[in-house]
């Protein structure tokens, strides 16, 4: 068995203490600290480097059996993208040093078979960029407008949660494929990166603005051809009241209404008068797509055309406090949590 320096014998792990009523809070988690298991023949040992925290995670913590994905166990390690680095390995296929991602998150180190494992190559970007713009945001941002917003040249997109992980790639994807680009993101410093660094063409700062509808109107006076949602609530209805004759709605996600149940929109019957086509998405539905996006979002990132932000918190004590900045707006583009150096 082959093994590399400051092999780790424990691991600290964060579980979920029970389901969150609303809003999630500091008591709903708890950190706990493991033995990690000796290698059986196929296994390694991973310490993770970095890790996601994703909104949709939100939705495995009601302990719901009827949604898309198994809720999360009480009293177990939450589950979440990571990227690590193989510490001792009885698997050929991955030797010691190599970077590998995973599911295995929310935990400083732990020993998995390599069917649980995928590489990763740190020559093409960061390791924490396969968290995001070439992990699951980037490639559900890819896919799901690709495939159901259809864009071409000269047509206008509005996509919500613009300064997020995939609202920010959806945009610059729909500026690479000649759309006009308006997005919607909190605060000033959010509207200043989409505009100067991200190229979007005009970002609403939607906590300024008193009027969403009429603002939208204004920037978008012929219609919104496509509309990406990831938030729900006065976007989704600011969209449906500007959107074009045949328009298409991606619908990624509501995250207004992942705490607290949230009012349907008044004006559904735009969907109807307007011939809408309205698509929900789910990063599982477009893994036939990942080919692609292994070509293209690698050689556009080399090209300077697709650039991504992070906030980063140190530490796996403060996973919950990056997770529960998701919901107050403090992540600006992806947020992850670093637990240890790339080496």
């Amino acid at each position: 068995m082959a093994s590399g320096p400051r092999l780790p014998t424990t691991s600290r792990e964060i579980r979920l203490k029970r389901y969150p009523k609303g809003m999630p809070t500091h008591d709903d988690f708890e950190l706990a600290e493991v033995a990690l298991p000796p290698l059986a023949d196929g296994q390694m040992t991973v310490r993770n480097i970095v890790m996601s925290v994703d909104p949709y995670m939100r939705g495995r913590m009601t302990g719901a059996r009827d949604s898309y994905v198994a809720p999360f166990e009480l009293g177990q390690p939450l589950l979440g993208h990571a990227v690590g680095q193989v510490m001792a390995s009885r698997d050929g296929a991955y030797p010691v040093g190599a970077y590998v991602s995973s599911m295995l998150g929310w935990r400083e180190a732990f020993v998995a078979a390599g069917d649980q494992l995928s590489p990763v190559d740190p020559k093409v970007a960061p390791l924490s960029a396969y968290l995001g713009v070439l992990g699951m945001p980037g490639l559900t941002a890819y896919g799901g407008l690709l495939r159901y917003g259809q864009p071409k040249r000269g047509q206008t997109l509005f996509v919500s949660g613009a300064a997020g992980a995939v609202g920010s790639v959806v945009g610059q994807v729909a500026k690479i494929k000649g759309c006009r680009v308006i997005g919607s993101a909190g605060g000033p410093e959010k509207v200043k990166w989409l505009t100067e660094v991200a190229g979007f063409d005009h970002v609403i700062d939607y906590k300024a603005v008193g009027d969403l509808t009429a603002e939208v109107k204004r920037l978008a006076p012929d219609g919104i051809d496509i509309y990406f949602e990831n938030v729900g609530g006065a976007h989704l209805e600011a969209a449906l009241e500007n959107m074009k004759l045949h328009g298409r709605i991606i619908i990624c996600g509501m995250i207004a209404g992942y705490n607290e149940r949230m009012p349907g929109p008044s004006n559904l019957m735009r969907i109807v008068r307007r011939r809408l086509t309205v698509q929900g998405i789910l990063v599982l539905d477009l893994q036939d797509m990942g080919p692609d996006f292994e070509l293209d979002m690698p050689r556009w990132i080399a090209e300077g055309r697709v650039k991504w932000q992070e906030t980063v918190f140190e530490g796996i004590e403060k996973a919950p406090d990056a997770f529960l900045g998701l919901f107050s707006g403090r992540n600006h583009g992806k947020m992850v949590v670093r637990l240890g150096p790339d080496k």
